[in-house]
């Protein structure tokens, strides 16, 4: 169900944007897990300049923004979402190669696509990072992770849009508080592009490595259900997977959504899958691995939107 928004509002969206203005657009055609009841309004502005129109027509009529990036690594409620929820369009999915192993990624691009041109190109640094469906945006406001490499070794800074401002502003990788599965960005701030050092690939030793990534991931992990990555952070030394398998939780149902039997941090969407389906299976591994185990699992799927 979408709730009305100011006629003033929509008509300035449609009028910059025209047809990626789109009102009651339902979010599961825009999220991996292919659940998600309707945005009030989705916006997919093409570049920064359509992108702080966007934000400047939202505040002047006290319309809450909601970034949606590449639709991973998030579970939209059934009731949707209100309000403006932006998705970043084609415009900010460029890469600029520059000297010394610096390249500028937009914050749309997708972190695997990225990985795998620099491996390509003899940059190692982010060849971990094959096979992860996020963008770039999210992957530096989470830290985005695997096999021991995470985004923050290779951040060298980040552009965005100043929520105080409005402006573009530019942030140094140091100012920004990278740690597990957490970035201190300023609240509010959308991120629009990213820029990583990246290193030489000595003798192919990224490329062996992508390999080795592709191969594990490829093993261990669930293909051909939508999903949305890994739904919980691993504990201090453990692992969320570990602790829901020896729950005896693999293949639990709930509705059309199934804790993966590959891999048990994995929930997937086995067709018609409702966003409660997937809680209700969330809900069930932390109460039972709370009670097998002791530990509290903390989701890394981000849950959002009207339940």
């Amino acid at each position: 169900m979408t709730h009305a928004l100011p006629a003033g509002l929509v008509d300035a969206l449609r009028t910059r944007l025209g047809e990626r203005a789109r009102v009651a657009e339902p979010l599961a055609r825009h999220t991996s897990f292919r659940i998600g009841g309707p945005a009030d309004v989705l916006v997919l502005p093409d570049g920064p300049e359509e992108l702080v129109d966007v934000l400047r027509a939202t505040d002047a009529h006290g319309v809450r923004v909601t970034l949606l990036g590449g639709g991973s690594n998030v579970l939209v409620g059934d009731g949707g979402m209100r309000g403006v929820v932006v998705k970043l369009g084609r415009g900010f999915a460029r890469i600029t190669w520059q000297a010394d192993g610096l390249v500028r990624a937009g914050a749309a691009v997708q972190l695997g696509r990225l990985a795998r041109a620099a491996v390509k190109r003899g940059l190692g640094g982010l060849e971990y990072a094959e096979g992860i469906p996020g963008t770039v945006g999210g992957a530096v406001f989470m830290n985005a992770g695997a096999y021991g490499g995470e985004v923050a070794a290779a951040i060298h800074s980040v552009e965005g849009v100043d929520p105080a401002t409005g402006a573009l502003r530019e942030i140094a990788a140091t100012a920004l508080g990278f740690r597990y599965r957490r970035s201190d960005l300023p609240p509010g701030f959308v991120v629009t592009a990213a820029r990583f050092r990246l290193r030489r690939d000595v003798a192919g030793v990224a490329d062996r490595r992508m390999t080795e990534v592709r191969d594990q991931r490829i093993a261990a992990q669930p293909h051909g259900k939508a999903n949305a990555g890994s739904i919980f952070k691993n504990p201090t030394g453990e692992a969320a997977g570990r602790l829901i398998d020896a729950a005896g939780l693999k293949g639990a149902r709930a509705g059309r959504a199934r804790i993966s039997e590959r891999h048990a941090n994995f929930i997937v969407n086995e067709g018609g899958a409702r966003a409660v389906d997937v809680k209700a299976l969330m809900d069930l591994a932390q109460r039972v691995v709370w009670e097998r185990s002791g530990v509290w699992l903390e989701p890394e799927v981000q849950l959002v939107g009207s339940w």
